[in-house]
């Protein structure tokens, strides 16, 4: 980005806001504008996070953000965008003042895409969405500037935040679409106006607020509406409701439809993996072409969110040689499939860090990871299994049926943590059956203990779990190898 990302004027036009200072009596009529204009190099709704030179948003949400304006400042803030002027901001301090700040922040989002000639990409799923769009990050800063959130911000404030702080001049932008609820995706499409939409799969996920998989392929779907004249829906071929996904994506009028998966049919076709120590070989099929890459993302489940990544980058208009060279250096983050080699109470073992949130499809595919995972001499595949969570009455029902892909992966040990997962515990068989806590922290000193030399744990629940919280007490008990 060669300039600032916002100039106070800019802002101002965005928004319909006014600006003022601390101290002058805000009015819609005022015929003047501050002598000295600011400008902006980021946003944010957080103190704790906001960084010098940023406006700051005084959402109202949990907590209304008009009550932390004198902290922002004091954090460095450039200006902030408020509904009303605190009477604790300090004297002087630049406002923009709005009706509402969240419509505010939607104006500026809706003026940073517009003035942004770059290909725009939505990602939404029931598993995989934040993996799906770092690896958009790693593939398509190979071929040009991209901007995306650092973290997983793909909710009513995070979207319209990550498109707000959208440079003009990038090339790419990517934006995470969550929803837990029907109707939330739609407003958010709407307001990203996508060139290329993904659906990286549709599973059972947040079922309390569903009554079926059915409604969630819906929700999922909403995505397709925002998609621009023609562009491109990205769908997953392997999944049950492709034929529904295709069947909207058709009826929303989207010019180009591409599948991705590894079946028969699938426009980009995943048609060999070989799982390594540092991740996978893979061989994918696109466009009539073969392609080989290594991804090191471990999982059969990564490589298939890799084919919806190529196909996507395509579909961008991205040159796909440099696309795949990008791709090839992408990392999996904390949470999100990271491998670490350690030594733990004076054994050397390997721990996969599937931490970062699951539902029965994501629970599934990091079991096939683990299954994947060769262990050093006579090491074991041990997994570590927090709750699921937002599953409805069919919870402990949902966890129970891991047992069979647990068996069938080979997985020596199971440790669970959590009132749900103790219904997996009771089917499992006694020689599997390990440690069970009601809190995932409460395992650390036993499971240490119980450790063998070469052995791969995998570590997975839904965030409310604390399996993270689990696996980070390792790694700072780890000792140097």
């Amino acid at each position: 980005m060669s300039g600032p990302l916002w100039t106070a004027f800019e802002a101002a036009a965005a928004t319909g806001g006014l600006l003022t200072a601390r101290g002058e009596a805000p009015s819609w009529q005022a015929d003047r504008l501050p002598e000295e204009e600011w400008t902006a190099s980021g946003l944010s709704i957080d103190t704790r996070t906001l960084r010098p030179g940023e406006i700051f948003v005084a959402v109202r949400d949990a907590r209304d953000g008009h009550d932390f304006v004198q902290q922002a400042f004091r954090a460095g803030a450039s200006a902030a965008l408020v509904s009303r002027a605190p009477q604790d901001a300090p004297e002087g301090a630049p406002l923009l003042v709005v009706p509402d700040t969240m419509s505010g922040l939607h104006g500026l989002a809706a003026a940073a895409r517009d003035r942004c000639f770059g290909r725009l990409i939505g990602v939404t799923g029931s598993a995989g969405k934040t993996s799906v769009k770092e690896m958009l990050r790693s593939a398509l800063s190979a071929c040009g500037e991209v901007h995306a959130a650092a973290a997983s911000f793909n909710n009513h404030l995070g979207v319209p935040l990550t498109l707000a702080a959208l440079p003009s001049d990038a090339d790419y932008g990517v934006f995470e679409i969550g929803m837990n609820h029907a109707g939330e995706i739609t407003p958010l499409t709407r307001l990203v106006r996508p060139h290329v939409a993904i659906i990286t799969t549709v599973e059972a996920a947040h079922l309390e607020f569903f009554s079926s998989v059915d409604e969630i392929a819906e929700a999922k779907a909403e995505i397709l509406l925002g998609i621009r004249r023609g562009g491109t829906a990205v769908l997953p071929a392997d999944n049950r409701y492709y034929p529904l996904l295709r069947r909207r994506a058709e009826e929303a009028g989207v010019a180009r439809i591409v599948s991705f998966g590894s079946g028969e049919g699938a426009d980009v076709r995943l048609m060999g993996y070989e799982p390594g120590a540092e991740g996978a070989r893979v061989e994918a099929s696109i466009g009539g072409e073969t392609l080989r890459f290594r991804l090191a993302a471990p999982g059969r489940h990564q490589a298939v969110n890799a084919m919806a990544v190529l196909a996507a980058a395509r579909a961008a208009g991205a040159d796909l040689g440099a696309a795949l060279a990008g791709l090839e250096t992408f990392r999996p983050g904390s949470g999100r499939g990271a491998r670490h080699e350690v030594r733990l109470g004076g054994k050397s073992v390997t721990l996969l860090d599937e931490s970062y949130n699951a539902n029965p499809a994501s629970m599934r595919a990091a079991i096939r990871t683990l299954g994947d995972a060769v262990p050093r001499g006579e090491g074991r595949r041990i997994a570590i299994l927090g709750d699921m969570r937002e599953l409805g009455q069919g919870s402990r029902q949902l966890h129970a049926e891991l047992a069979e892909p647990l068996e069938g992966a080979g997985i020596a040990r199971i440790h669970t943590a959590g009132a749900d997962m103790a219904a997996l515990r009771d089917v499992l068989p006694s020689a599997m059956r390990g440690l069970h806590a009601d809190a995932a922290a409460s395992l650390a000193d036993d499971l240490i203990t119980d450790l063998h030399d070469g052995d791969v744990l995998l570590f997975k629940g839904s965030n409310a779990s604390r399996v993270g919280a689990l696996i980070e007490a390792l790694l700072a008990r780890a000792e140097a190898r």
